[in-house]
């Protein structure tokens, strides 16, 4: 429930300023605050079968491997092929097309692996693929998938027609390429109808991101730009900006009368109280907030995904195995402490289970000049 006198909004837990060497980020963990909430806690176990020690074990494991990528990506310079958090071992495994560089890798702390393709190829090779013209339905969207070390293209099973085989083709004559096909079709969190979180233009109801300066972000595609926003009836402000298809960021500058605030919703949690936007990597933990579903967890599973929905492609998401559902559009993403990005859309419910993408934070923050409001 979003409380009057406050824009709600989303947060993250500490992160150490990254320095070149990983200890160094174990050096400064004291930074951090008293670790997770009992709430915090229950949410790991219900979502990903971690008991309180276990969940606080693997933070401290995510924090290290942060700080171990930012490093890795320096060292290893065009070498580098992509970095994930591998869950059984706690470790952060870096990719690298040069066998020279694996030792470099070790000393950091990570574990690599020789891989044919730079994340540079990978990237290029979607960036082509973004170019190829729009998609159709039956392509749900296509990310680069360090482990596989190839860009990923998933379809629905049993539906690649002859349109969309063209695509597939132009596809992989774009570079490493393979498709997978799924049962499930992403569609846009918005749910027009009236509610709690904030409203725009008295209809379509999304849920706040994070509080910056001068307001809150949120999605693009919950509102343009000019668009009222009110929290049931009571005014909060105006769309700034807005941002979809291609992305799918907005900024809210927020009236005079509301205060913003380095929390996230909670729900039936305690709020959680945003540090930072230091970004986790593809295996790590993470959670989101929203209007309609409260709080969920679950990993990241992709990043740099471009889905393609039925109003038109979005670049640059991320996907996770997080569940949400309409109204949670907008929603904040948190990984500890550390804010994440903001609910797009996805696949699935709460229910039966889906996933979920959302916009990465930091790039929303650098595109409308704001600062992310902290504690």
């Amino acid at each position: 429930m979003i409380r009057t006198s406050v824009a709600r909004v989303a947060g993250a837990t500490v992160l150490a300023a990254v320095s070149l060497v990983p200890g160094t980020a174990l050096a400064h963990a004291d930074q951090a605050s008293s670790g997770p909430s009992s709430e915090v806690l229950a949410a790991y176990k219900r979502d990903l079968g971690l008991d309180a020690d276990q969940a606080k074990a693997r933070l401290e494991q995510e924090r290290t491997a942060a700080a171990t990528q930012k490093a890795v990506v320096q060292f290893t310079g065009d070498a580098f092929g992509g970095a994930w958090f591998d869950q059984a071992s706690g470790k952060l495994v870096v990719g690298v097309t040069d066998a020279a560089k694996a030792g470099v890798v070790k000393s950091l702390g990570a574990e690599p692996k020789v891989v044919a393709h730079s994340e540079a190829t990978l990237t290029e090779t979607k960036d082509k693929i973004d170019r190829a013209g729009r998609a159709p339905g039956s392509v749900t969207g296509w990310y680069v998938d360090g482990k596989a070390n190839a860009v990923v293209v998933t379809v629905k099973k049993g539906a690649v027609d002859a349109e969309a085989q063209k695509f597939l083709d132009t596809a992989k004559a774009a570079g490493p390429v393979s498709v997978v096909e799924t049962d499930r079709s992403p569609r846009l969190y918005a749910d027009v109808v009236g509610g709690d979180a904030y409203l725009i233009d008295n209809a379509a109801r999304c849920s706040i991101g994070f509080a910056v300066s001068g307001g809150f972000v949120s999605a693009g595609h919950c509102g343009s730009a000019g668009d009222s926003v009110t929290s049931g009836s009571t005014p909060m402000g105006t769309f700034e900006g807005s941002s979809f298809p291609g992305n799918d960021y907005s900024y809210v500058r927020t009236t005079s009368g509301w205060t913003p605030s380095p929390k996230v919703n909670g729900y039936d949690n305690a709020d959680v109280t945003v540090t930072g936007s230091t970004e986790s990597a593809v295996g790590a933990s993470v959670c989101r907030s929203g209007s309609t579903t409260g709080w969920h967890c679950g990993t990241v599973q992709a990043k740099d995904q471009t889905v393609n929905y039925q109003e038109g492609s979005v670049s640059g998401l991320t996907l996770t195995n997080a569940c949400a559902e309409p109204g949670d559009s907008g929603g904040s993403w948190v990984s500890g402490t550390e804010a994440q990005g903001v609910t797009s859309g996805g696949s699935g419910d709460c229910t039966s289970g889906g996933e979920t993408y959302f916009q990465p934070v930091n790039e929303i923050l650098s595109v409308y000049g704001v600062s992310l409001i902290t504690g």
